[in-house]
């Protein structure tokens, strides 16, 4: 779980809902018609920019803007250099059935256990890295259409509302419903693009890129152990994927064992 965002966005919504109770009352910030054309009219709009995979697609990833969560780049550079040194001394059948963090690793070490040669590894894995990346972009994309379609929606309700309210300025009763289309619309539009689908796009395309880093370093790593490198030389060599923070914990861990 990424309480991150589980707390941020919960966090936001307590806010708004403590400013709204210690307020009037609630049920004035609940109109059926604004819901209606703000929530229904931008997830129809957004669906109209996208195929229904790409839509639906959308809501699935979203999920791994609160439950994904990807393996430590040390400790994933600690498990490469554990399989190169197993591959080193037992040769890559000694690999066959190891368990490992992720399935994108377990599908390369099943390639070198398969005796595919490291071109062949690094051009079937790329595809797949290729897949993942397209999947989550696409995912990023409905949200951020959704952050736009939202607050536009919300402007269209303001007009609708003031349309109605200035064509029955005779009615009294009118202009107070009128009115709260017009207001809340445009506050709906905001929350939903502010407080939701900003966030989980900005989060999506966080995890597209944390991802795709993760699966360069198992390819390189994977292309190296097939090609008999050094166990060393691949920790080595894969430091280069470590932030200079990293890097500094990584040489204290070394002294540490050393």
């Amino acid at each position: 779980m990424d309480f991150a965002t589980l707390i941020g966005l919960l966090g936001a919504l307590l806010l708004i809902s403590s400013a709204v109770i210690l307020g009037v009352s609630p049920d004035v910030f609940i109109n059926p018609a604004s819901l209606l054309i703000v929530v229904g009219g931008s997830l129809l709009v957004v669906l109209a920019k996208f195929s229904f995979v790409q839509f639906f697609g959308a809501f699935k990833a979203a999920a791994r803007a609160f439950k994904f969560r990807l393996p430590d780049m040390l400790d994933s550079i600690d498990e490469l250099v554990e399989v190169a040194q197993v591959a080193r001394k037992q040769g890559v059948l000694g690999l066959e059935g190891r368990d490992v963090s992720t399935e994108f690793l377990g599908q390369g070490i099943q390639m070198l256990v398969d005796g595919h040669n490291g071109d062949t590894i690094k051009q079937l894995l790329n595809k797949e890295r290729l897949m993942t990346l397209d999947h989550n972009r696409s995912g990023a994309k409905v949200f951020t259409a959704l952050a736009d379609v939202a607050p536009a929606m919300g402007m269209i309700g303001t007009l609708i509302g003031l349309v109605q309210m200035l064509s029955n300025m005779e009615d009294p009763k009118s202009i107070g419903p009128a009115m709260a289309v017009a207001l809340l619309t445009t506050l709906y539009g905001a929350m939903i693009a502010t407080m939701i689908a900003t966030p989980i796009a900005d989060k999506l395309s966080l995890r597209m890129t944390e991802e795709a880093r993760l699966q360069s370093l198992y390819i390189d790593a994977l292309v190296a152990i097939q090609e008999g490198t050094n166990p060393r030389v691949v920790e080595q060599m894969l430091s280069s994927y470590l932030t200079p923070k990293q890097r500094e914990k990584q040489g204290q861990t070394e002294e540490a064992t050393g």
